[in-house]
């Protein structure tokens, strides 16, 4: 077995309360530079009403993934990583991982359209700077870095500051629109003016990461006091208040401005208000706010994606530094990925792309949250009931469908990147430390449909082989087991049994450890298997026990697996298990393995045969040699039905006959005709080279010296492998 990844849960300090460490955050990263300089244009095109429905649709989706984050968040004990954590925990660590790459991606490169905002806002309060902007750029950036390199602490103390500077812009906004807004210039301003390259759903790109602040606080989890109290309202408190301030813009915007001052090349925001320095401090206090708030929540996303060793190679990323645990080896790449956003040169560029990654991150969010909902998984508890997963859905449909009609060629782009990541992680095999969703989602699935196949009437044309090979202990008899999965091929339900003779409350232990042994051997030989160990004070009583309560509604077994015995000591037990079985309405294969190369599983250049002696077992061997040919290293070899018959029968209407009943099969087979008094002497020379031959038996109940048994020998000495079938009904090849 290789050694797949153990990832644990991820631990670091809390500090911070409600509103330093969730409500603040959001608040500035919502009310940023896409509100003063972006939301006159936001408006301009797409008019009052239509600026309203932006912002409804917008803020709709947020709100919903609002509700997730907070379901999500009061049913798990959170540590740091934000989204990231969310996820990994819920869904698990491929989902996890892939909004880890698209959520760090998204914040990292929103630092650049913050602090193009903030150079923006510096060139318009000194038009004479001097500096090219791509230069004043990059040392915002790095100014950016500085601060958000010494600790988060101390930026999120700065950041009770801004959040008064910012808020008293706003007044001052509100004070001057207020002062020149009339009727007729909000009657004018309305309907939208929409062009060819600035449409509903460009605008809405270049409008959605405005209100994506949701996350700053998020992000915070790590160092919050109380997380699973302080996200649920500190985002909803963020949303709501966030809410108003840009309904209340959109309002004012409208009814102060004509149509060409919003989509002119003026400072709207600041012209308009009644204090014009306010705005610029305003405008420079949240760009950089919020710079500071997305260089400190990236970097606690990688780290906490980084500590969980999904992708060794980025492990040194999770190392923190100091006994707060900042991450400052992701806060430097973090710098560089703004960086790079920086030197694309321009705002209106980087938006569009951020929006469709916190699109992506906002859609999986909400599909942990339906899918927990959904599957009425007893550990789902959360104590935010203000959710439901249909509300999930239609956010996570929402997130779908906005992706597209923004852009339906970056939506596929950004899917198929997210599906190569979530094949990636899954290709590292996983083995996490914490419970996730998987194994809920597919309890629920198997439940409902149980219960569908109980309802439904039974017809032959939906049998399938559920098997219990018994093996003994299975890596004794790997033969058996090999078989069993190849006769389902992947087609029905194989369980491995073991069945250890004594009393239950001695050998109790033993069982419960046999079983373990058992499921290893299952991963390690990648069978698709299930394990069963039972404990009885005879073997034929463990069988019986099996036989009758192994398996539940539909999926009870159906077809009994196990190795051919010439021994003459165990034939009477094994003649038993036989007869047992054909009373209890099982059908029985009995494999005896004359093969001995390494790949003894595969044709080897040899045929599978099916020796046709009688219309009863004749179906159910056909039936297991198709589907042993449905496996891949079987699919090219040589199917042959052998009919043997006196030497004086007539060879064309026996032909006839075969054909018509693969025919009816819908089976492809060649058909050979033997015609001779010397039925195993024929058998033997046309079946060779053979891979596999099937051939048909009959258990008797009334030989008490088991000589129908050694009547076997002949059959079970031909060359290669021989499995005998006796098929006790159920099944038909016509239907």
């Amino acid at each position: 077995m290789k050694n797949k990844p153990v990832i644990s849960s991820l631990e670091t300090p809390v500090r911070f309360g409600t509103f330093g460490g969730v409500i603040t955050p959001s608040v500035l990263t919502i009310l940023g530079v896409i509100m003063f300089l972006r939301f006159p244009v936001v408006v301009g095109y797409a008019g009052l009403r239509g600026a309203i429905l932006i912002l409804i649709v917008a803020k709709s989706i947020t709100l919903i993934t609002g509700l997730s984050v907070s379901s999500i968040a009061t049913n798990m004990k959170v540590r740091g990583g934000g989204a990231y954590y969310l996820i990994s925990r819920s869904l698990g660590a491929e989902f996890g991982g892939m909004i880890a790459v698209f959520f760090y991606g998204a914040q990292a490169v929103a630092v650049s359209i913050y602090v193009f905002g903030f150079t923006e806002a510096l060139f318009w309060a000194f038009p004479d700077i001097g500096i090219p902007f791509i230069v004043l750029a990059t040392l915002t950036n790095i100014a950016v870095f500085c601060c958000v390199y010494i600790g988060a602490g101390w930026t999120i103390r700065i950041q009770y500051g801004v959040l008064a500077i910012l808020l008293l812009a706003v007044i001052s906004f509100g004070a001057g629109a207020l002062a020149h807004s009339s009727a007729e210039v909000l009657q004018a301003n309305v309907l939208p003016a929409w062009t060819e390259k600035n449409n509903f759903f460009t605008i809405f790109a270049l409008f959605f990461p405005a209100v994506t602040g949701i996350m700053a606080g998020v992000n915070m989890s790590g160092d919050l006091r109380e997380p699973s109290k302080s996200i649920p309202s500190g985002t909803l408190i963020a949303i709501g208040f966030t809410t108003l301030i840009y309904l209340a813009f959109a309002v004012l915007l409208s009814s102060s401005n004509s149509r060409d001052t919003l989509l002119g090349a003026g400072f709207v925001v600041k012209d308009t208000a009644i204090w014009g320095p306010l705005v610029y401090m305003g405008v420079v206090a949240a760009t950089l706010s919020s710079a500071l708030g997305s260089m400190m929540g990236a970097p606690r996303v990688l780290q906490a994606f980084a500590r969980d060793n999904v992708f060794p190679r980025i492990k040194w990323l999770g190392k923190g530094a100091g006994a707060s645990n900042e991450p400052r080896r992701a806060i430097i790449l973090t710098f560089f990925v703004a960086q790079a956003g920086v030197l694309t040169g321009g705002l209106d560029k980087v938006a569009p792309i951020i929006t469709m990654f916190f699109l992506i991150t906002y859609g999986t969010i909400n599909l942990a949250c339906f899918c927990e909902g959904l599957s009425h998984t007893p550990g789902f508890r959360p104590t935010f009931k203000f959710n439901h997963w249909s509300v999930a859905l239609i956010g996570t449909l929402a997130c779908l469908t906005v992706m597209f009609m923004i852009s339906p060629v970056w939506a596929l782009v950004a899917i198929v990147a997210a599906g190569t990541v979530f094949f990636l992680i899954v290709r590292r095999e996983i083995v996490a430390q914490w419970g996730d969703l998987k194994s809920g989602l597919a309890f629920w699935r198997a439940r409902r449909a149980l219960l569908q196949m109980e309802k439904e009437f039974y017809h032959p044309k939906n049998w399938r082989p559920v098997v219990i090979a018994l093996s003994g202990g299975a890596w004794n008899r790997l033969n058996l087991v090999k078989y069993a999965c190849l006769l389902s091929a992947s087609r029905g339900v194989v369980s491995i049994a073991q069945i250890i003779s004594g009393d239950l409350q001695d050998r109790f232990i033993r069982q419960i450890e046999a079983e373990k042994i058992m499921r290893k051997f299952i991963r390690e030989e990648e069978l698709e298997a299930f394990p069963v160990v039972v404990v009885d004070n005879s073997f034929e009583g463990g069988l019986k026990s099996l036989m009758q309560c192994h398996g539940i509604g539909g999926m009870k077994p159906n077809t009994v697996l196990l190795g051919w015995s010439g021994d003459a000591l165990k034939k009477g037990a094994f003649s038993s298990t036989l007869s047992l079985a054909k009373k209890m309405g099982r059908n029985l294969l009995v494999v005896c393995c004359q093969r001995h190369e390494e790949h003894w599983y595969a044709p080897g250049g040899g045929g599978i045969n099916v020796w046709w002696t009688d219309p009863d077992n004749g179906p159910l061997m056909l039936l297991m040699a198709f589907l042993l040919r449905e496996n891949r290293e079987w699919r090219g070899c040589p199917f042959r039905v052998l009919r043997t018959v006196p030497a004086k029968a007539d060879e064309k209407s026996v032909r006839l006959e075969m054909e018509e009943v693969l025919k009816d099969a819908r089976i492809d087979a060649e058909i050979l005709v033997l015609t001779t008094d010397e039925p195993i002497l024929a058998v033997k020379k046309a079946m060779e080279p053979s891979a596999v031959l099937f051939a048909g038996f009959v258990p008797q109940d009334d030989d008490p010296e088991h000589t129908w048994l050694t009547s076997l020998q002949e059959t079970v000495s031909l060359p290669g492998d021989v499995i005998l079938v006796y098929n006790a009904g159920g099944m038909s090849l016509g239907a």
